[in-house]
């Protein structure tokens, strides 16, 4: 892959790999159709997770222990052709493996008599109707109705395979397995019914189920957003096993960086026509868009500048004349826009005079790239699967009816435009939407649409109210340098690799001229490592040397006359098979770029590669069997680790001066490889620039405005700060601030990003990230001292584990802040109860408790105050 996968995109595609790998055995071994399905939220990067898989797939991947299928061949199918194009060009981007050769657009003149393993075939909707030149007319179903007609085998336009045949051809063929993926699988399913399913059906059912003589499918992998009327088509149909569906945690996506963290939406005050003032609203964030992201071009000195995009959405019969009025709008209020930047995406592709301006079509998967179109003019069509980060801007005209329509649209607009979080800053990481056709009630629906898990339902901050805060004028430096040394924890990731994480941190570091040579010095480093594990283990690895080169097994005898058994053991050699399986099992535990470089290393010291190269591919034979013994000594994987663990923590802490004056997307890079680790990894807090946050709450449909506070942090130009602090965070804050000493106070977001102080829990064998509720900066003794606050709710299922995961925090972190304390209210009494986690033997008992409101009742809580 061209690009490094996320950690819940790794998991997803090893889940993913693990079914694929099951639907082939029952597919070969037991002729067993399979299905499941592959549900994240838009911005996950869904189609990178199924090129990561389709290299897999086709060439097999040691790191997720993956073999490949020979005979693998992988038919995409969406109902758009333009959404097939979009995707055939990301996989191309994204992967190193797939050949552009091998994406294969299936066009009306396609016609073989099967695929080819190897391929991704392109196919929609479209291509499988009646009246397509790759089936026109020919139905498999009728054909077996008329198979007593004449010339039953008679084909449409005297073609000699239609599709329908490739399809059956392929899947009858023993040597390949087909794989059909359904992109936006909720889409083309019907009526999720047993009666609507087991009936003609819908194309992709057909596909999926099998029609006439052609048969079903192997193996169905649909993805999607939402899909869960895919689940329940396949379960009613029963004709697929039903594999583990893979889910993406929303949660670590948000993490992650790749959407946005925020959605601003703004409505009228009051009944009536504010269409023109909400345009000029609307030009207006599109003029502070372009001039913060150019801004921020020039300050990390980026290549590539972002050029923010404003979506103009329409109703489907929208008036020309209305439209042009919007666009006279737009330039007035800013002249600076070329004439020419105007493009829509209607479905009938034509060039629209709008009052009197003629606006050219764009086709959607195209606008990103096209940097010249700075609005766009749509209306529905073109939310399905289509997306454009660089949409920083969105208007909708379409009544408060359509709040469906608008939310679809609006889910595809919350990818960040770098694929990243821009570190401290709102401004940058949020989208604006504005519904100037809307009340105060209808876009209710309209956030509870985007926040409850819909087809667009995004797990970040939807504002109605708001206003953005930045830092409080009168915070030292000084203060800023402490909260950034603060540390916060990474969620550690499942199956992660120190020693790839060794070698990726090499990389970065040498591309970044930090460590000349970083690569080859971890490499040798390992080296060593492995030459003393010899050293210390040398008859063991004898053993195993020899267990690798010598087959052993039993001979089982059968008496026919006594009706007895007797076993002989034999040996035999090994062939080049066997050692190189052995060798791919080993390079798996050092992976393999380390493995190939240890066997040329043991290699050299027996021969010499330019004097005697024939005897050195004789030693290299040998050092292959070498490290396949290595691979097969149980104490080889924890020394491996602990060794490349070790080495890349001494070069993450030498050089973290000089990654920390990096620019954003190099400090991200390494970022990202420190989480690369099964264990918690401290790192840094970064100062916010700029926030956004709420001013005004709606319970139960009551609007009230919410208190103001002194001392924040981050503060509007008032030197205020808006909070919605409950009764017992108000004591808190209340109590915090009126203790000698105190400075200021900041509420932790609960949103992910590096101006928020996140821990580490474990649940289940999960991780997740608690993060405490408050941050108290205080003098003391001529010092600067923090106090890390945590009102913690015991209502909640995960309440014991995230109290243990604070105090696992509190004993590795404890000189860094004065006081850290878990406060919750106890039920019988009511009272505020407080755990010091810097005592031992609070931790302690909790480390084994059962039961967190028992400890806050018990003698090791005291009453706050």
């Amino acid at each position: 892959m061209k690009f490094t996968l996320k950690d819940y995109q790794r998991d997803a595609v090893r889940d993913s790999l693990n079914n694929l790998g099951k639907a082939r055995r029952l597919w070969r071994n037991e002729a067993d159709r399979t299905a499941f399905s592959l549900t994240a939220v838009t911005g996950a990067g869904k189609t990178v997770m199924a090129a990561a898989a389709f290299e897999a797939l086709f060439h097999g991947d040691d790191e997720f222990s993956f073999d490949a299928d020979p005979g693998a061949v992988v038919i995409w199918f969406s109902d758009d052709p333009s959404l097939n194009e979009q995707t055939r060009f990301r996989f191309i981007e994204a992967s190193d493996r797939i050949n552009y050769t091998d994406l294969v657009v299936v066009e009306n003149t396609f016609n073989r008599p099967k695929f080819q393993p190897g391929k991704i075939y392109f196919l929609n909707t479209q291509k499988l109707s009646k009246n397509s030149l790759l089936v026109r007319g020919y139905d498999p179903e009728e054909m077996v109705a008329k198979l007593d007609g004449t010339f039953p085998d008679m084909r449409p336009d005297l073609r000699a395979y239609t599709i329908w045949d490739t399809i059956q051809n392929t899947i009858e063929d023993p040597d390949l397995t087909l794989y059909l993926v359904l992109d936006e699988a909720h889409r083309g399913m019907g009526t999720p019914t047993a009666a609507s399913i087991n009936a003609k059906g819908t194309i992709v059912q057909r596909l999926i189920n099998g029609v006439g003589s052609v048969p079903g499918i192997p193996v169905v992998w649909g993805i999607s957003a939402t899909v869960e009327r895919f689940n329940t088509a396949i379960e009613s149909a029963g004709k697929h096993i039903k594999l583990p569906n893979v889910v993406v945690d929303a949660s670590k996506v948000q993490e992650s960086g790749l959407i946005k963290d925020t959605i601003l939406l703004d409505i009228p005050d009051e009944t009536g026509d504010f269409d023109t003032v909400l345009v000029r609203r609307a030009t207006d964030k599109l003029k502070e868009s372009t001039s913060a992201w150019s801004a921020y071009s020039k300050q990390q000195q980026e290549s590539h500048a972002v050029v923010p995009l404003m979506v103009l959405q329409v109703p489907n019969t929208p008036d020309p004349n209305e439209i042009g009025r919007a666009l006279d709008t737009i330039f007035e209020r800013y002249p600076d826009l070329p004439a020419a930047c105007v493009a829509h995406v209607f479905g009938d592709h034509t060039t629209h005079r709008f009052g009197n301006r003629d606006v050219p079509y764009i086709e959607p998967q195209r606008v990103e790239e096209s940097t010249w179109v700075r609005v766009l003019i749509a209306k529905d069509a073109i939310s399905t699967g289509w997306d454009c980060p660089r949409a920083e801007v969105m208007i909708s005209f379409r009544a408060a009816s359509d709040k469906t329509h608008i939310t679809q649209l609006l889910g595809r607009l919350v990818r960040s435009p770098l694929a990243r979080r821009i570190p401290g800053n709102d401004r940058l990481n949020a989208v604006d939407c504005l519904l100037p056709k809307f009340n105060r009630t209808a876009v209710e629906q309209v956030v509870e649409e985007l926040t409850t898990g819909n087809d667009a339902a995004a797990p970040g901050r939807v504002l109605m109210d708001y206003i953005e805060v930045v830092p409080n004028p009168s915070a030292s430096p000084s203060v800023w340098e402490t909260f950034e040394a603060l540390p916060s924890q990474t969620r550690p990731q499942r199956g992660a690799k120190p020693a790839i994480r060794l070698t990726a941190l090499a990389h970065e570091l040498s591309s970044d001229n930090i460590l000349s040579g970083a690569g080859a010095l971890a490499h040798a480093h390992m080296h060593s490592a492995l030459d003393k594990f010899q050293a210390e283990h040398k008859a063991k690895i004898t053993d195993k040397r020899k267990s690798v080169l010598v087959l052993d097994g039993k001979t089982v005898k059968a008496d026919m006359l006594d009706q007895g058994r007797s076993l002989e053991q034999f040996w035999e050699d090994a062939d080049v098979a066997v050692i190189d399986d052995a060798y791919r099992r080993a390079a798996r535990i050092f992976s393999p770029a380390i493995a190939h470089s240890y066997v040329d290393h043991l290699a050299s010291q027996e021969a010499d590669r330019e004097s005697d190269p024939e005897e050195f591919l004789e030693a290299v034979v040998e050092a292959r069997v070498t490290v396949a013994g290595l691979g097969l000594v149980m104490e080889v994987q924890d020394y491996f680790d602990a060794q490349a663990d070790n080495l890349a923590k001494h070069w993450f802490a030498k050089y973290r001066p000089l990654i920390k004056a990096l620019s954003d997307d190099r400090r991200e890079s390494y970022r990202q490889i420190i989480e690369m680790s099964t264990e918690p990894q401290d790192v840094g807090m970064l100062k916010p620039e700029a926030r956004y946050e709420a001013t005004k709450s709606n319970e139960n449909g009551v609007v009230r405005a919410l208190p103001f506070w002194d001392g924040h942090l981050l503060c509007d130009q008032t030197g205020k700060y808006p909070a919605d602090l409950n009764d017992w965070e108000r004591t808190v804050v209340e109590t915090e601030s009126a203790k000698p000493g105190f400075a200021f106070w900041y509420r932790n977001p609960q949103q992910p990003g590096q101006a928020s102080l996140g821990i580490a829990y474990e649940k289940s064998s999960e991780y997740g990230i608690v993060r405490p509720d408050f941050l108290f900066f205080a003098e003391h003794d001529g010092s600067l001292v923090v106090d890390l606050i945590d009102p913690h709710g015991l209502h909640l299922a995960d309440a014991l584990p995230k109290l243990q995961g604070l105090a696992l925090y509190a004993a590795s972190h404890s000189a860094v802040f004065r006081r850290i304390e878990s406060l919750a209210k106890v039920k019988e009494s009511g009272e505020l109860r407080v755990l010091d986690l810097k005592r031992q033997d609070v931790r302690s008992a909790i480390a084994i408790a059962e039961d967190a409101e028992a400890l806050f009742r018990s003698g090791l809580a005291d009453d706050y105050s």
